[in-house]
């Protein structure tokens, strides 16, 4: 006697049951479609903004221009607050000598704006100077710190002067002092002064 009821309860929940169904795959669905919340601070990396033939001037504190920076192209990272730059060049001004250039194909801005770091063709032109020739280094990874006037890198680095072609491994570049200071593997070749 209580089975024919059951059968009757259970007939009547038919008509019903798709429509529980199609409710439960709508609600998984949307589950699905839904942001996921970030996890660990992590936020994805995206540029927010990019400059096309981007070019700033720094000004020492008596005014006068100190560097300048430029590129082709200039993006910016939020995430890491990071800049990038395709083919920087930055130049270094002063009073009483000729700017120092140095470019390269790529490079990144630190997020304090105080490091700038070269990649790839990396060039330095230090033009001459009273008794200086003018000189060319070449190296593929540069770090520049430009209020400083101070570069270093780890990397194979060539130095071209008037007669003389140096060859090391690591380099650390004083542009105020006009000093270089090679670090490893250093191998000259010297051409001699012609009569």
């Amino acid at each position: 006697m209580h089975r024919p009821r059951l059968a009757e309860k259970a007939r009547a929940w038919l008509p019903v049951l798709p429509l529980l169904l199609l409710l439960a795959a709508t609600y998984w669905l949307d589950l699905q479609v839904q942001p996921q919340p970030k996890t660990g601070g992590q936020q994805r990396h995206d540029v927010d903004y990019v400059i096309d033939n981007f070019s700033a001037i720094t000004l020492s504190e008596e005014g006068r221009p100190r560097f300048t920076l430029s590129a082709e192209k200039l993006w910016h990272y939020p995430d890491d607050d990071t800049t990038h730059l395709q083919m920087p060049l930055l130049t270094n001004l002063y009073p009483d000598r000729p700017p120092t250039r140095t470019s390269a194909q790529s490079g990144m801005v630190s997020s304090k704006g105080d490091e700038v770091f070269l990649f790839d063709q990396v060039r330095i032109l230090r033009p001459a100077f009273g008794d200086a020739s003018e000189q060319l280094f070449s190296t593929n990874y540069l770090h520049v710190i430009p209020d400083s006037d101070w570069a270093d890198t780890d990397q194979p680095v060539v130095v071209t002067d008037q007669y003389n072609i140096l060859r090391a491994v690591g380099m650390e570049l004083d542009n105020k002092a006009r000093t270089v200071k090679l670090l490893s593997r250093v191998r000259a070749t010297h051409e001699p002064i012609p009569d």
